[in-house]
């Protein structure tokens, strides 16, 4: 069995089990693509739940793994050369389970290579933008009466949505006919666009057929309905 021992993180949260990857996240955006990936690789894990309202992303435990601060973060007990691996970063997590895995990322290197391609599409745009349109639409933001940080986001979330939808034109998923990591790392922060953040009539998103349609065969996969309530809440 695994020793994870040497992980101050696992103090705060002790492993149950050990000999499988241990995940800290909680389910927003960025932290469901990991356990949706966990989740349609069938990958052995053990989820922990990082309390925000508790802050203990601030934790000097949580720190030790991932001094950004941010969910989600895992620790592979079987990682290269049998040795544990910790790993930040949603980006770099779905990259290294895919390739752990075997699964979720084209073998053709041209084609592993357009699914890099948008997988940092999501992180360097949908990501920021979709988030920062969340804060002045929906959080601290929407207060401010100077409206043209908001309508920037806006514009930009419209932009990008519209890129999307022209790539999925007579595609299944992001890559053609089969489903990847570029769709694990895009789609929840589209369903949290146009859920939480209450955005869909502000991003007109009636006007992206095409992102609707993937979105509604995204969320009704099995492991993904699973993968966005890991970790569950508490109580």
């Amino acid at each position: 069995m695994a020793d994870l021992g040497a992980f101050p993180i696992t103090r705060k949260w002790p492993a149950k089990h050990p000999d499988r990857i241990q995940l800290y996240s909680l389910p927003t955006p960025n932290g469901v693509k990991a356990s949706i990936m966990l989740e349609e690789t069938g990958l052995p894990y053990e989820p922990h739940r990082v309390a925000f309202e508790r802050n203990e992303q601030l934790s000097g435990e949580f720190l030790s793994l991932n001094p950004n601060n941010k969910i989600p973060a895992i620790i592979d007990p079987q990682g290269p050369g049998g040795k544990p691996l910790p790993l930040f970063e949603s980006g770099a997590i779905l990259l290294y389970l895919a390739e752990k895995s075997g699964q979720l990322i084209p073998r053709d290197p041209a084609k592993r290579w357009e699914a890099i391609q948008w997988l940092m599409f999501q992180m360097g745009g949908v990501g920021p933008m979709f988030g920062q349109l969340g804060f002045f639409h929906k959080f601290a933001g929407k207060d401010y009466e100077d409206k043209r940080p908001r309508d920037r986001y806006v514009a930009e979330s419209k932009r990008l949505l519209a890129v999307l939808d022209r790539q999925l034109q007579g595609r299944a998923w992001m890559l053609g006919e089969d489903f990847s990591i570029a769709d694990i790392a895009i789609f929840p922060w589209v369903r949290n666009l146009v859920g939480f953040y209450g955005a869909a009539e502000l991003v007109q998103f009636a006007h992206y057929s095409e992102v609707s349609r993937v979105l509604a065969a995204f969320v009704a996969r099995p492991a993904v309905a699973r993968g966005l309530e890991i970790p569950k809440s508490e109580g």
